[in-house]
């Protein structure tokens, strides 16, 4: 026979002033619509409402955005994701081979070039002088005219006086750089392409890391995270960490070992020019940071204002049956253009300070462009320089400031992508549920026999729920839960279930402590129908066989016949491959929790809780509905929290609970002989609807 014990302390939940606020079958206010999220129980709350409060801080048009408070700590946070590519190391390797050969052959590229610009050049100034005449005579005759400029100019140029261009050696010349050049391309894409496979297999193991932490995370960590916040971080988070990854370390990479080699080219041609270009790189080096400085703080607050507005935006939709009937739309588009206009002003802020880098590198680079080609045409005209060197030199300064100017450009979206990589790493880094004893225990039968000694839990450690709670469920017996709104009811068998850990005492299975079980074991030896219902998108076959995804088809119309699913599906003109969308949108609500009952039956499990399960069932079909869960609770135990008290009248037990304590026990004849707590509810159910609580039965 099952039995309880009431909690021993001298003072229960109820004796404390704030004990009411604190006792509640659930988390507080979950989300319209938001169901278990595949998996029974779990329960969404929404988001808070904004600072300075508003009249809609809860529901469908509630909630505020998660504010950008916390600034980026940009250093570690990208360490962190470059780390993260530790795996790829051998690809990162080549790819760091392969760039370093596709810059080189840049490199040498515009010297290359500049020695067909001296050809030409030299062929052109060669064809002014009458043939016959040597070199030296040409310069002499140049210095004795006055024009010793000239003169130098000549005496360093590779010139024949008579001949023209050799356009043999201008060909030759010219196909070493289309060749160097095409190599260049060739080793550029066999880059990228290692590089893409590198980042995109970086990205799956980073997607991969975040569902397995999902599943590891408890149940109160989505209890205080928006839906919509948190699918941000999972989709559009990482989209754009995996864009950062893809854009900025080809470039990045690139950019610096062409800014190594073409400074080696520029001091190899001249030493001044270059010292004249490397003045650039401090001016670049401050501009960058001053503007990156001032933009990293609103890329946190996009990528915050995003998860928000996706929250409000899930939340909404989620629940728009409620927002029509409550006419609450006018004040849901009102919270949408707020946060809407968030967004807007720091996505603005963002794009356009951190867009400000790119016209300014551009004009320290013209400034930079004209300086060298100032001084090169002075060197040039003294002799110090031949024109191809200075040709060269030019295409070097814009190779240089180039790739600083890519650098800089990138800024904006390497800022962004830090900004979400840390939103990720604030998920991958939330506390865990406590893992799973290394060597669970299972119980040597499966009985269905549930015990609670002296458990206590509270959601808030300053507002106790449950306290001192000791009761036993034997195998094969029903025990129902009954009492008013937030007494503790759903809270216990979530308890069961092991989606929050106990503050104190033990619960066990067949004899076996359930934090001793992996916690597979433990929801595989259990069924459980909740008042939400939740369907996925499939058939309703698929959604029937979820609960034994190796059931045949003819177990899976057994159970349906058993719950009365049958009865319906068989008018669907597809019958069980009738395809349903994931909140069931064409099958009424009624029809929804028969396919969860049936679902729950196809499981046959040892330990079975029903949460409400028949609320939404029609009169006529909770009676069959009743008549299968008999079938169903045969042989098993089960747990039945109601608040139809007619539907519990056969049960081998009903605990009646308060502010989280069991104030009655008994069977349903005995509790109302008793005519305390029970009686009172039964009676104000039945007979009692009309009069005042304050001035009938006083509940």
């Amino acid at each position: 026979m099952s039995r309880v014990q009431e909690g021993q302390g001298e003072r229960g939940v109820s004796d404390r002033p704030d004990a009411t606020a604190g006792a509640q079958d659930k988390p507080p206010a979950t989300a319209p619509g938001a169901g278990p999220g595949g998996r029974p129980g779990t329960m969404v709350a929404p988001p808070r409402p904004p600072a300075g409060g508003g009249p809609f801080g809860r529901g469908p048009f509630g909630g505020g955005g998660m504010p950008a408070e916390k600034s980026l700590n940009f250093g570690p946070s990208a360490r962190r994701l470059i780390h993260r590519l530790d795996p790829e190391r051998p690809r990162i390797i080549a790819v760091i081979a392969l760039a370093v050969v596709s810059v080189v052959f840049s490199v040498i590229g515009p010297k290359i070039l500049g020695r067909a610009t001296d050809i030409i050049f030299n062929g052109i100034i060669g064809r002014q002088f009458p043939a016959g005449t040597t070199k030296e005579q040409a310069v002499e005759a140049a210095r004795a005219s006055g024009h010793g400029d000239f003169a130098e100019m000549l005496a360093r140029m590779d010139l024949i006086p008579g001949h023209g261009i050799d356009f043999q050696a201008l060909a030759t010349v010219l196909t070493w750089a289309l060749g160097l050049f095409v190599a260049a391309s060739v080793f550029g894409w066999l880059q990228g392409y290692l590089l893409n496979d590198a980042t995109q297999r970086t990205v799956f193991r980073l997607r991969a890391d975040v569902e397995a932490k999902l599943h590891r995370l408890p149940l109160k960590f989505f209890d205080g995270q928006p839906r919509g916040e948190l699918l941000s971080r999972v989709t559009n988070d990482i989209d754009n960490v995996s864009q950062t990854l893809q854009q900025t370390l080809s470039q990045l990479l690139t950019s610096l070992l062409t800014v190594i080699g073409v400074l080696a080219m520029m001091f190899v041609i001249s030493p001044l020019l270059a010292v004249i270009a490397l003045v650039t790189i401090p001016l670049s080096m401050v501009v960058t940071g001053l503007v990156a400085k001032r933009s990293q703080k609103l890329f946190v607050a996009q990528w915050a204002h995003t998860g928000g507005l996706n929250a409000h935006i899930e939340e909404a939709f989620t629940g728009h049956e409620l927002v029509k009937v409550f006419g609450r739309g006018p004040e849901v588009e009102e919270v949408f253009k707020e946060r809407n206009e968030q967004l807007y002003k720091a996505s603005f802020g963002a794009q356009f300070i951190s867009g400000i880098i790119m016209p300014l590198m551009m004009f320290i680079g013209n400034l930079n462009y004209v300086a060298v080609a100032v001084v090169g045409a002075v060197r040039v005209a003294t002799g110090a320089m031949s024109l191809g060197d200075v040709q060269a030199f030019i295409q070097y300064s814009r190779q240089f400031t180039q790739p600083l100017t890519q650098v800089a450009s990138m800024a904006n979206l390497l800022q962004s992508g830090v900004a979400s990589a840390e939103r990720v790493f604030e998920l991958l880094d939330a506390e865990e549920q406590e893992p799973d004893p290394a060597e669970p225990v299972r119980p040597t039968a499966r009985r269905g026999r549930v015990e609670f000694e002296q458990v206590s839990f509270s959601y808030d450690p300053d507002k106790p729920l449950i306290e001192d709670l000791s009761l036993v469920a034997e195998p094969g017996h029903t025990v129902a839960i009954v009492g008013p709104t937030g007494a503790g009811k759903t809270t216990l068998v979530n308890l069961v279930m092991r989606f929050y850990e106990l503050d104190g005492g033990r619960i066990t299975l067949d004899g076996v402590d359930i934090t001793a079980m992996s916690r597979d074991d433990l929801r595989s030896q259990i069924g459980m129908v909740l008042q939400d219902t939740w369907l996925f998108g499939g058939t309703i076959r698929d959604n029937i066989a979820y609960g034994s995804p190796q059931a045949t088809a003819e177990q899976i119309e057994a159970a349906a016949r058993a719950t009365f699913v049958d009865r319906f599906v068989r008018t669907l003109p597809d019958g069980y491959d009738t395809v349903i969308d994931d909140e069931g949108g064409n099958v009424s609500a009624g029809e929804k929790q028969l396919i969860t009952i049936a679902r729950a039956f196809l499981a046959d499990p040892s330990l079975l809780i029903l949460d409400e399960a028949t609320s939404s069932v029609d009169t006529r079909t909770e009676v069959l509905v009743q008549h299968a869960m008999a079938a169903l609770r045969t042989d098993r135990t089960s747990f039945v929290i109601a608040h139809r008290l007619s539907t519990i009248r056969d049960a081998d037990l009903i605990l009646v609970m308060e502010a989280g304590r069991i104030v009655e026990h008994g069977t349903h004849d005995e509790l109302l002989a008793a005519g305390g707590a029970y009686h009172r509810l039964y009676s104000a159910q039945f007979s009692g609807a009309l009069v005042p609580a304050d001035e009938g039965t006083g509940t």
